[in-house]
């Protein structure tokens, strides 16, 4: 995807050659689960486009404030989350929510096996999105591979609030996907 930035205020190009070396950095380590957890959040794929260069574009104007560069992906993904949460305000001004897009996994060689793949995302996704939105969070960057800590620190809660949010959220698509 392209992206044009807006830049506020004047910098050195040096600057914002490290800026924009450094967003590339986050895009090739977590630009897809970037977009997975922006489907979290708009299930609409234009929509979801837009939040994605909106994260983007706060992810890179953030980029010259972050203190502790061992801390990047949670700060990326404290930053992605805090988007999405505005645009899910603006949204709900705006009117309902769209249902989910359908996505393509990834191709095989079988067509039953494609088949029935397909067939196991779409449900996985469809119980993943009707999840509260809290656990949606939660169990969404869980299956990213996040830590409980790390959970905790992007959503800026309790580790054992994250805990809880999962079980739930498990508890729950246990459920769903079992009937």
């Amino acid at each position: 995807m392209e992206f044009i930035l807006a830049r506020e205020q004047p910098m050195t190009d040096r600057a914002r050659t490290g800026q924009d070396s450094c967003l590339q950095q986050v895009l090739a380590e977590h630009g897809p689960a970037l977009w997975r957890l922006a489907g979290t959040f708009e299930f609409d794929r234009a929509r979801r486009e837009d939040l994605f260069q909106e994260t983007l574009v706060a992810i890179w104007r953030a980029l010259p404030r972050l203190e502790n560069p061992a801390g990047l992906k949670a700060y990326v993904f404290r930053i992605a989350r805090n988007r999405a949460m505005s645009h899910i305000a603006a949204e709900i001004k705006a009117g309902p929510t769209r249902a989910p897009d359908e996505q393509q996994p990834a191709v095989t060689n079988c067509p039953y096996t494609d088949a029935e793949q397909h067939e196991r995302h779409r449900r996985l996704r469809q119980a993943v999105n009707g999840l509260p939105l809290g656990q949606r969070e939660a169990v969404t960057l869980f299956l990213e591979g996040f830590s409980h800590a790390e959970i905790a620190e992007v959503l800026d809660i309790s580790e054992n609030n994250v805990a809880v949010r999962i079980n739930r959220a498990r508890t729950q698509l246990a459920s769903r996907l079992s009937s």
